[in-house]
């Protein structure tokens, strides 16, 4: 059904959410127990696992740039665009509320602010969106994020990109991801870089990708939607 589709977003993005904004927090708030490595691979980790749990129902975007970066490539039905991104935002609000009443103290619920200026930050963001995006159209069946090996190189994709970007722009690659703790902390700072260039970043690894792999790489005729088997 598609209903299962929507709730597994939800589920999903929520999962992303409350386990890597959940790792700055308890990183704010202990001491720095975690680390920035730690909380790297807690977003890599969280991930890789909701790409095997619910990869084969929903594709497991988990990210409203990744859908929209799926049906500019012509893979992802756009009809199903708006339930998609309404699921993601209402599990990562979910999240972001769940993790105000186990921590009312922290401030930011780990929200994503620029430590350098607007421009450097956009290029970082669409960059290493870009980079994910890439990654995930070539280990991706259709808009599914599933399989034996999909897990492993998109989350590990996101843990090495947290490594590097996560100093200088919290490395969000996820609108969802940023606006939530925005939202509910009231933390808004910049937002609108989190909102646009990972957009733009998963945008442009459509062409990229059909110059290596040809143009069977992104077709319309790859989609083939769960409900219409």
């Amino acid at each position: 059904m598609n209903s299962n589709r929507y709730i597994a977003e939800a589920i999903g993005t929520f999962a992303l959410v409350f386990a890597g904004c959940g790792a700055i927090v308890v990183n704010e708030s202990f001491g720095g127990v975690i680390g920035h490595v730690g909380i790297s691979l807690v977003f890599g980790l969280i991930v890789m696992a909701m790409i095997y749990a619910i990869g084969n129902i929903s594709g497991a975007h988990l990210n409203p740039a990744v859908t929209l970066g799926f049906t500019f490539a012509g893979r992802f039905d756009k009809r199903s665009v708006p339930g998609y991104i309404f699921s993601q935002i209402a599990g990562a609000v979910a999240a972001a509320l769940a993790l105000r009443l186990l921590f009312p103290e922290n401030a930011s619920l780990g929200a994503t602010v620029p430590h350098v200026g607007l421009l450097r930050a956009f290029g970082m963001e669409t960059l290493l969106s870009f980079l994910l995006m890439f990654v995930i159209l070539n280990v991706s069946t259709g808009h599914m994020e599933k399989g034996i090996m999909a897990g492993v190189a998109v989350g590990g994709t996101i843990a090495l990109e947290a490594l590097v970007g996560g100093p200088v722009t919290g490395a969000s690659m996820n609108p969802a991801r940023s606006l939530a703790p925005a939202l509910i902390s009231g933390y808004p700072d910049q937002l609108w870089i989190y909102l646009t260039a990972p957009v733009l970043g998963t945008f442009l690894a459509r062409p990229t990708c059909r110059w290596i792999q040809g143009p069977a790489c992104c077709t319309p005729e790859q989609e083939k939607e769960p409900a219409d088997e």
